[in-house]
Protein backbone atom coordinates (compact mmCIF):
# COMPACT_ATOMS: atom_id res chain seq x y z
CA UNK A 1 0.00 0.00 0.00
CA UNK A 2 1.39 3.65 -1.21
CA UNK A 3 0.52 6.87 0.04
CA UNK A 4 -1.40 7.35 -3.10
CA UNK A 5 -4.07 4.73 -1.97
CA UNK A 6 -4.71 6.29 1.60
CA UNK A 7 -4.43 10.01 1.29
CA UNK A 8 -6.74 12.36 1.30
CA UNK A 9 -7.16 14.78 -1.67
CA UNK A 10 -9.72 17.23 -0.83
CA UNK A 11 -6.78 19.39 0.83
CA UNK A 12 -7.31 21.77 3.04
CA UNK A 13 -4.69 24.78 2.77
CA UNK A 14 -3.14 28.14 3.77
CA UNK A 15 -1.60 30.97 1.89
CA UNK A 16 1.22 32.96 3.27
CA UNK A 17 -0.93 35.91 3.30
CA UNK A 18 -3.84 34.40 5.28
CA UNK A 19 -4.21 35.87 8.90
CA UNK A 20 -3.68 34.08 11.73
CA UNK A 21 -6.88 34.22 12.74
CA UNK A 22 -8.41 33.21 9.60
CA UNK A 23 -6.15 29.95 9.66
CA UNK A 24 -6.91 29.17 13.27
CA UNK A 25 -10.79 29.18 12.59
CA UNK A 26 -10.24 27.13 9.22
CA UNK A 27 -8.79 24.22 11.23
CA UNK A 28 -11.30 24.47 13.97
CA UNK A 29 -13.81 24.34 11.47
CA UNK A 30 -12.73 21.49 9.09
CA UNK A 31 -11.53 19.51 12.24
CA UNK A 32 -7.83 19.54 11.64
CA UNK A 33 -4.89 20.47 13.31
CA UNK A 34 -2.47 21.36 10.45
CA UNK A 35 -2.76 22.65 7.16
CA UNK A 36 -0.17 22.72 4.22
CA UNK A 37 0.71 26.64 3.54
CA UNK A 38 0.78 26.92 -0.37
CA UNK A 39 1.27 29.21 -2.89
CA UNK A 40 -1.08 30.32 -6.02
CA UNK A 41 0.29 27.50 -8.11
CA UNK A 42 0.17 24.78 -5.53
CA UNK A 43 3.60 25.15 -4.66
CA UNK A 44 4.39 23.82 -1.04
CA UNK A 45 5.84 26.76 1.45
CA UNK A 46 5.09 25.23 4.78
CA UNK A 47 2.90 24.07 6.88
CA UNK A 48 0.83 25.75 9.90
CA UNK A 49 0.09 23.85 13.10
CA UNK A 50 -2.14 24.04 16.37
CA UNK A 51 1.43 24.05 17.54
CA UNK A 52 2.59 27.66 15.60
CA UNK A 53 -0.57 28.93 17.13
CA UNK A 54 -0.45 28.18 20.41
CA UNK A 55 1.64 30.74 21.64
CA UNK A 56 0.18 34.34 21.25
CA UNK A 57 -0.02 37.31 22.56
CA UNK A 58 -3.72 38.21 22.10
CA UNK A 59 -4.98 34.88 24.33
CA UNK A 60 -2.30 35.46 26.72
CA UNK A 61 -0.27 32.14 25.84
CA UNK A 62 3.11 34.08 24.89
CA UNK A 63 5.86 32.72 27.03
CA UNK A 64 6.46 34.20 30.25
CA UNK A 65 9.42 35.95 30.89
CA UNK A 66 12.23 33.34 31.54
CA UNK A 67 15.00 33.00 34.66
CA UNK A 68 17.78 34.89 33.62
CA UNK A 69 19.76 32.37 32.91
CA UNK A 70 17.79 31.35 30.04
CA UNK A 71 17.59 34.47 28.94
CA UNK A 72 21.73 34.15 28.47
CA UNK A 73 21.53 30.62 26.98
CA UNK A 74 18.96 32.13 24.31
CA UNK A 75 20.48 33.66 21.25
CA UNK A 76 19.00 37.23 19.87
CA UNK A 77 18.08 35.11 16.95
CA UNK A 78 15.79 32.29 19.60
CA UNK A 79 14.10 35.57 21.24
CA UNK A 80 13.32 36.94 17.64
CA UNK A 81 11.81 34.43 16.22
CA UNK A 82 9.62 33.60 19.24
CA UNK A 83 8.41 37.57 19.13
CA UNK A 84 7.17 37.15 15.70
CA UNK A 85 5.36 33.77 16.59
CA UNK A 86 3.55 35.17 19.07
CA UNK A 87 2.91 38.97 17.40
CA UNK A 88 2.44 38.11 13.88
CA UNK A 89 -0.18 38.46 11.75
CA UNK A 90 0.03 36.62 8.78
CA UNK A 91 0.75 32.93 8.37
CA UNK A 92 3.83 33.20 6.38
CA UNK A 93 5.71 34.77 9.23
CA UNK A 94 4.22 31.96 11.93
CA UNK A 95 4.61 28.66 9.88
CA UNK A 96 7.23 26.08 9.72
CA UNK A 97 9.25 25.98 6.49
CA UNK A 98 11.14 22.71 7.43
CA UNK A 99 8.24 20.29 6.17
CA UNK A 100 8.71 16.57 6.10
CA UNK A 101 6.87 15.10 2.63
CA UNK A 102 6.86 12.47 0.37
CA UNK A 103 5.76 11.18 -2.89
CA UNK A 104 2.88 9.28 -4.09
CA UNK A 105 4.86 6.15 -4.55
CA UNK A 106 6.14 5.83 -0.65
CA UNK A 107 5.02 3.10 1.09
CA UNK A 108 2.59 2.92 4.09
CA UNK A 109 5.15 1.38 6.64
CA UNK A 110 7.52 4.02 5.88
CA UNK A 111 4.72 7.15 6.07
CA UNK A 112 4.09 5.59 9.60
CA UNK A 113 8.03 5.36 10.52
CA UNK A 114 8.38 8.75 9.68
CA UNK A 115 5.40 10.61 11.10
CA UNK A 116 6.20 8.30 14.51
CA UNK A 117 10.51 9.27 14.81
CA UNK A 118 9.46 12.89 13.49
CA UNK A 119 6.70 13.04 16.44
CA UNK A 120 4.44 14.91 13.42
CA UNK A 121 1.16 13.78 12.94
CA UNK A 122 0.74 14.79 9.01
CA UNK A 123 2.63 14.70 5.75
CA UNK A 124 1.95 16.46 2.70
CA UNK A 125 2.11 14.54 -0.46
CA UNK A 126 4.24 16.67 -3.20
CA UNK A 127 4.57 15.84 -7.18
CA UNK A 128 6.58 18.15 -9.14
CA UNK A 129 7.11 20.35 -5.81
CA UNK A 130 3.00 20.96 -5.89
CA UNK A 131 0.79 19.34 -3.00
CA UNK A 132 -1.31 16.84 -3.88
CA UNK A 133 -2.47 15.28 -1.13
CA UNK A 134 -2.20 14.65 2.41
CA UNK A 135 -1.41 11.34 4.77
CA UNK A 136 -2.08 11.67 8.42
CA UNK A 137 -2.48 9.37 11.45
CA UNK A 138 -6.10 9.24 11.16
CA UNK A 139 -5.27 8.43 7.30
CA UNK A 140 -3.57 5.59 8.55
CA UNK A 141 -6.12 4.22 10.97
CA UNK A 142 -8.42 4.21 8.39
CA UNK A 143 -6.44 2.29 6.42
CA UNK A 144 -6.39 -0.44 9.26
CA UNK A 145 -10.21 -0.72 9.38
CA UNK A 146 -11.09 -1.15 5.42
CA UNK A 147 -7.37 -3.39 5.08
CA UNK A 148 -7.18 -5.71 7.71
CA UNK A 149 -10.03 -7.95 8.54
CA UNK A 150 -10.04 -10.22 11.08
CA UNK A 151 -8.30 -13.65 10.79
CA UNK A 152 -10.91 -16.05 10.18
CA UNK A 153 -10.36 -19.49 12.57
CA UNK A 154 -9.77 -22.52 10.30
CA UNK A 155 -10.91 -25.75 12.10
CA UNK A 156 -9.19 -27.80 9.49
CA UNK A 157 -5.85 -26.77 9.96
CA UNK A 158 -3.72 -29.27 11.89
CA UNK A 159 -2.15 -28.69 15.20
CA UNK A 160 1.21 -29.13 13.36
CA UNK A 161 0.19 -26.31 11.19
CA UNK A 162 -0.58 -24.15 13.52
CA UNK A 163 2.45 -24.85 15.03
CA UNK A 164 4.64 -24.67 12.32
CA UNK A 165 3.20 -21.22 11.55
CA UNK A 166 3.59 -19.60 15.25
CA UNK A 167 7.68 -21.13 15.43
CA UNK A 168 7.38 -18.99 11.71
CA UNK A 169 5.65 -16.17 13.04
CA UNK A 170 8.77 -15.68 16.01
CA UNK A 171 11.34 -16.97 14.05
CA UNK A 172 14.58 -14.10 13.66
CA UNK A 173 13.11 -12.19 17.03
CA UNK A 174 15.12 -12.32 20.40
CA UNK A 175 12.17 -13.33 22.18
CA UNK A 176 11.31 -16.76 19.98
CA UNK A 177 10.28 -19.09 22.06
CA UNK A 178 12.77 -22.76 21.53
CA UNK A 179 10.63 -24.91 19.46
CA UNK A 180 9.83 -27.74 22.73
CA UNK A 181 7.90 -24.39 24.32
CA UNK A 182 5.31 -24.26 22.01
CA UNK A 183 2.58 -26.88 21.90
CA UNK A 184 -0.53 -26.80 20.23
CA UNK A 185 -3.33 -29.14 21.05
CA UNK A 186 -7.01 -28.76 19.18
CA UNK A 187 -6.06 -25.88 17.89
CA UNK A 188 -5.23 -24.18 21.71
CA UNK A 189 -1.66 -22.86 21.80
CA UNK A 190 0.15 -23.25 25.31
CA UNK A 191 3.56 -21.11 25.33
CA UNK A 192 6.15 -22.00 27.93
CA UNK A 193 8.35 -19.08 28.89
CA UNK A 194 10.51 -18.29 31.87
CA UNK A 195 10.19 -15.12 34.02
CA UNK A 196 10.35 -12.20 30.91
CA UNK A 197 9.42 -8.80 30.68
CA UNK A 198 5.25 -8.19 30.21
CA UNK A 199 6.40 -6.67 26.57
CA UNK A 200 8.17 -9.92 25.75
CA UNK A 201 4.97 -11.95 27.03
CA UNK A 202 2.90 -10.08 24.71
CA UNK A 203 4.96 -9.97 21.55
CA UNK A 204 5.07 -14.15 22.00
CA UNK A 205 1.16 -14.02 22.54
CA UNK A 206 0.87 -11.65 19.65
CA UNK A 207 2.46 -14.06 17.29
CA UNK A 208 0.90 -16.47 18.41
CA UNK A 209 -2.65 -15.37 18.21
CA UNK A 210 -1.86 -14.17 14.60
CA UNK A 211 -1.22 -17.51 13.19
CA UNK A 212 -4.36 -19.46 11.06
CA UNK A 213 -6.29 -21.55 12.67
CA UNK A 214 -5.32 -20.76 16.17
CA UNK A 215 -8.50 -21.12 18.39
CA UNK A 216 -7.15 -19.91 21.43
CA UNK A 217 -3.52 -19.31 22.99
CA UNK A 218 -2.55 -20.14 27.00
CA UNK A 219 0.71 -18.77 28.40
CA UNK A 220 2.41 -20.54 30.90
CA UNK A 221 5.73 -18.82 33.03
CA UNK A 222 7.82 -21.78 33.97
CA UNK A 223 9.23 -24.63 32.43
CA UNK A 224 6.78 -26.67 30.09
CA UNK A 225 5.02 -29.69 31.30
CA UNK A 226 5.81 -32.91 30.19
CA UNK A 227 4.26 -33.10 27.52
CA UNK A 228 5.52 -34.20 23.88
CA UNK A 229 4.91 -31.57 21.09
CA UNK A 230 2.61 -32.18 18.51
CA UNK A 231 4.87 -32.87 15.53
Amino acid sequence: MRAADIMTTRIVSATPDMSVRQAAGTMVFAGISGMPVIDEDGKLLGIVTEGDLMHRAEIGTGVKHRAWWLELVASTRELASQYVKEHARRVGDVMSTDVTTVTETCPVADIAELLERKRIKRVPVVRDGKVVGVVSRANLIRALVTMAPELPVDADISDHSIREAVLAAMADHPWALARENVIVENGTVHLWTRVASEDEVNAIRVAAENAPGVKGVVTHIGPPAAVAPLD
